[in-house]
């Protein structure tokens, strides 16, 4: 990885980590894979911290052009997989 995770000046330190926390999450999903419940609960938190779609949508492109990974199809594999599965894109 040699690159930035997006965030915004207003949030707090611990704000900051948990989005990172997130991001890091779904490169684990294009990586080799994580549990859907774990990833789940990283992406409540990080829409508790953004929770307009507009600035999801804008930090989320962000990283998708340093990574290369969509948090949008991460996500959607996410809301599909059952309890207790595991997510990782193909």
């Amino acid at each position: 990885m040699n690159y930035s995770y997006p965030f915004s000046t207003h949030w707090s330190t611990e704000e900051v980590i948990d989005v990172v926390k997130f991001f890091e999450a779904i490169e684990r999903v294009y990586e080799k894979g994580i549990d859907r419940e774990e990833l789940m609960a990283a992406y409540r938190r990080f829409k508790e911290i953004v929770p307009s779609k507009s600035e999801e949508k804008q930090l989320c492109n962000e990283f998708e052009e340093v990574s290369g990974y969509s948090s949008y199809r991460a996500v959607q594999q996410m809301k599909a997989a059952s309890e207790g599965e595991k997510v990782k894109m193909k």
